[in-house]
């Protein structure tokens, strides 16, 4: 896997940091995830999606982290197939800035700090 962009994006003193990853291998997504896990200590939380496709089976996956259901890796997986990318994981590290930003401003945030990478 080679990083190919990373973003920062921040809300109401939340700071979103998004890496965008191509040539996905599911070994090397799990030790990049190690890294930054170790990298962003003070992180609240590290959202993921990617999707790779192996002997024409697409493979999907995506996990929130603690935030609330379906408002950080659903919009994360939404951004990579919107561009149409395949073999491509997208990690989003959260800093949260001490004010709660809700749902709806989670997913939109989470979307943008994602399609931010795609804007390079």
């Amino acid at each position: 896997m080679k990083l190919i962009s990373e973003s920062t994006y921040e809300i109401k003193k939340s700071t979103f940091i998004s890496y965008l990853y191509e040539d996905f291998e599911l070994e090397k997504f799990k030790e990049i995830m190690k890294e930054l896990k170790k990298k962003h200590k003070k992180a609240r939380h590290i959202c993921f999606a990617y999707s790779y496709e192996k002997n024409n089976i697409v493979f999907k996956k995506y996990n929130d982290d603690g935030e609330p259901r379906g408002t950080a890796g659903i919009p994360i997986l939404n951004i990579i197939e919107q561009h149409k990318q395949r073999n491509t994981a997208i990690i989003v590290v959260r800093y949260f800035g001490g004010k709660k930003l809700g749902a709806s401003l989670l997913l939109r945030s989470y979307s943008k700090s994602a399609n931010l990478n795609f804007k390079k």
